[in-house]
C-alpha cells in the first residue's frame, strides 16, 4: 500500500497541488498547462499497477482540466514519452534496495506463494529494461517545447520513438493482441509463482502416476 500511496502522493496529488496554486495567474495570462505523463496511465503494463494506476489519474485530470478551462483559454496538454533512462533508473544500487524493500515489506505467506527466485527475476528484468531504455532525452525537450509554442497545441504529444504505434496496437486491435504485445515488450516472465509451480508439478506426478496404473491395469 505504500508504494500505491506514494505514487499517488508524487504523480497525482503533486501535480494537482502545484496546478491549482498557479491556476488563477493561469487564467489571468490564459496560459498553458503541460503534464508529463506515461503509457503506463493508459495501458496495462505488466507489474506496474501502482505507477500506472497514479498516471491514469493524472492523465483523467489533465483531460477535465482541459475541458473545465477551456472558456478561460488556457490550453492544456498531456506528454507521453517512451522509455528514457534516468540517473536512478540506470543505478545497480537503486535496483538492490527496491529488491531489498520489496522483501522486508512482503508478508512471509505471499513471500512462500510467489518465491525469492520470482521476485529476483522481476528485480533483474526491470533492471535490464530500464539499462536498455534511451538515454536521450532531447525528443521530450523538443515536444515540451513544441507544447508550448505552438498557436493550437495538441491534446495529445508521443514523444519518442514507437509510442504511437503502441497507442496504435492498444487502440485498434483486439485485446488479446495488444496484451500479448505489452507483454512481449515490457517485462518478460518466465518463472511462475512458487504456489503455481508446486502445484503444476503436483499435478504433473498424479498424472503420471495414473498412467502407470493404467499401464499395469492393461497387462494383467
Amino acid at each position: 500500500m505504500s508504494n500505491f500511496r506514494g505514487c499517488m502522493e508524487v504523480n497525482f496529488f503533486g501535480t494537482l497541488s502545484v496546478t491549482k496554486s498557479f491556476l488563477p495567474l493561469l487564467r489571468q495570462a490564459k496560459g498553458r498547462i503541460i503534464t508529463i505523463s506515461s503509457p503506463a496511465g493508459d495501458q496495462p503494463f505488466p507489474c506496474l499497477a501502482a505507477y500506472g494506476a497514479s498516471k491514469a489519474a493524472l492523465n483523467l485530470l489533465t483531460d477535465t482540466l482541459r475541458h473545465e478551462l477551456e472558456p478561460w483559454g488556457v490550453q492544456v496538454s498531456t506528454i507521453l514519452p517512451s522509455s528514457y533512462r534516468t540517473g536512478r533508473t540506470s543505478n545497480h544500487t537503486y535496483w538492490d534496495q527496491q529488491y531489498k524493500q520489496l522483501l522486508q515489506g512482503l508478508p512471509p505467506a505471499l513471500l512462500e506463494e510467489y518465491g525469492e527466485d520470482y521476485v529476483i527475476e522481476t528485480k533483474d528484468l526491470f533492471q535490464s529494461f530500464a539499462s536498455q531504455a534511451n538515454p536521450d532525452v532531447t525528443p521530450v525537450i523538443d515536444t515540451i517545447v513544441q507544447a508550448l509554442l505552438a498557436p493550437q497545441p495538441q491534446a495529445r504529444y508521443y514523444a519518442g520513438p514507437g509510442v504511437g504505434l503502441m497507442y496504435f496496437i492498444h487502440s485498434y486491435f483486439p485485446f488479446s493482441i495488444s496484451n500479448r504485445f505489452l507483454q512481449k515488450l515490457f517485462v518478460k516472465k518466465k518463472l511462475m509463482p512458487r504456489a503455481l509451480r508446486k502445484q503444476s508439478g503436483l499435478e504433473l506426478h498424479s498424472l503420471h502416476n495414473n498412467n502407470n496404473n493404467e499401464e499395469k491395469s492393461e497387462k494383467l
